[in-house]
């Protein structure tokens, strides 16, 4: 399973110059003042259940990196505490040899920041040129071929550089979890869904996935042994089903094999240390388990923060797990396809599934239903990214959108409306490939985090063909 807290290392540097007395330019001390405020104001305000640093107090002269002996001693401690990944704060001018050192021998996702230069003398004097290092940082960083984020130049009490840490720390946490990550695979795709065919050697060997198959023996065989080894937990998901949805008629006999299929694929989870599902749904589960739908369980598992992709989509399953992890595990995403077009308005589309959005995302004031089993939701209102993974020869890529939820005609299942500022330029994107209908959503702009996360994975390209 995912591990969604972060732990960052705070690298605080000065350019390695002769000692000049204070209100002089590049001074010791005012980098020293400086990198000191900097770092406890980050551990003090930025720290919480999910974020922790660990920073360089006791190395180099006054706590600042400035040569290769402090370099080499923040590795040591970097490595190890594990950091996820580091930042390099420029004090004065920073220390280009010593920030790249650092970065190299790491290999972790680095965040270059200098902070605003905003103290000047009367004499004309300043102490700092912190931005003007930060270009001899950065070219070291291209020269090593180190991929990197930038904070702009700000203050640290900012909401620029709050901002900037806070999507950083979303990166780290979507980088950390992404290569070596382990996927279920339950059954084979369906028979007509020539749509969703994948590659596995190419995952391996591109992004370091697992793919972990489970034939529907395996699920046959724990359905059998699950009402006995797990009856408290199914007893709980019953009256979750129960509690948090009006039924129909047709449903009710099917709420004890839904909770026991619940508890049978979160300890699937559990057994195979999986980090998310891929798996054939609405052919072989009904088929083996007397007319069983998976729709709605797989939402009370996303709820539980066990994610499930439907109809063998692979490439969703991925999706799924990036964008969950934008959210460091808080947000809970959707699997909903491009169905219809609005009726009336011209950039607005059916996101829509036939039922397995979790029931903490319907939308305030509205009915939660089970009908003939699958769940009958309006997600929340909101703004949502709009997402798919996919891939052509071998070529990966992702599609990140944006959409506003709007009104639209009530229908069946589990949907949102969203409006884009140009469907028309979505829809063509789509025909061209090599996407599908089936997209991924989340609650939040994670647009941002998606192209910074690219970084780090060469061998996934965003796809800026949209403008929205």
């Amino acid at each position: 399973m995912f591990d969604y807290k972060v732990k960052i290392g705070l690298v605080a540097m000065r350019r390695n110059a002769t000692d000049r007395p204070k209100c002089t330019f590049l001074n010791w001390y005012s980098a020293e003042q400086r990198g000191k405020r900097f770092v406890d104001y980050i551990e003090n305000n930025f720290a919480t259940d999910s974020v922790s640093f660990v920073d360089n107090k006791g190395i180099g002269i006054e706590d600042l990196v400035f040569d290769d002996a402090s370099a080499k001693e923040v590795i040591a401690r970097f490595k190890n505490e594990n950091v996820d990944a580091v930042m390099i704060i420029n004090c004065n001018f920073g220390n280009e040899e010593a920030a790249a050192d650092i970065a190299k021998a790491l290999g972790k996702p680095v965040l270059l920041w200098a902070p605003l230069d905003d103290e000047y003398y009367v004499d004309g004097m300043r102490p700092t040129d912190s931005q003007c290092g930060l270009f001899g940082v950065s070219r070291q960083f291209q020269r090593y071929h180190i991929p990197f984020s930038h904070l702009p130049c700000c203050k640290v009490e900012s909401s620029e550089f709050k901002e900037g840490l806070e999507s950083f720390i979303r990166v780290t946490c979507m980088v950390k979890n992404f290569k070596g990550m382990r996927i279920g695979q339950v059954g084979t795709r369906p028979a007509p869904f020539f749509s969703v065919i994948w590659n596995e050697g190419e995952l391996m060997e591109k992004f370091g996935v697992k793919i972990i198959p489970i034939n529907f023996a395996v699920i046959e065989q724990r359905m059998k042994t699950a009402e006995t080894d797990y009856a408290d937990e199914i007893a709980e998901y019953e009256q979750y089903f129960l509690t948090n949805y009006e039924l129909d008629d047709l449903t009710p006999r099917y709420i004890k094999p839904m909770a026991t299929m619940v508890a049978m694929y979160k300890h699937l989870f559990e057994e195979f240390n999986l980090d998310v599902i891929s798996a054939e749904c609405w052919t072989a589960t009904p088929i083996m388990f007397d007319g069983l739908a998976p729709c709605a369980l797989y939402g009370l598992l996303n709820e539980m923060g066990y994610m499930v992709s439907c109809e063998s989509d692979m490439h969703c399953a991925l999706t799924m797990a990036l964008l969950k992890c934008a959210t460091l595990g808080k947000g809970k995403p959707l699997f909903g396809e491009f169905t219809v077009r609005h009726p009336e308005n011209k950039n607005a589309e059916l996101l829509w599934h036939c039922g397995p959005f979790p029931v903490s995302e319907k939308a305030e004031g509205t009915r939660a239903r089970l009908v003939n089993q699958r769940a009958w939701l309006r997600a929340k209102d909101g703004t949502y990214t709009v997402a798919r993974i996919d891939q052509e020869s071998g070529d990966y890529m992702i599609l990140p959108l944006v959409c506003k939820t709007t009104e639209g005609p009530n229908t069946h299942g589990t949907y949102l409306w969203g409006e884009f500022e140009d469907l028309q330029a979505v829809e063509d994107r789509l025909i061209d490939g090599p996407y599908i209908h089936h997209f991924v959503e989340i609650e939040g702009d994670y647009r941002k985090e998606i192209g910074e996360f690219c970084k780090y994975f060469p061998n996934l390209k965003v796809d800026k063909t949209i403008k929205n």
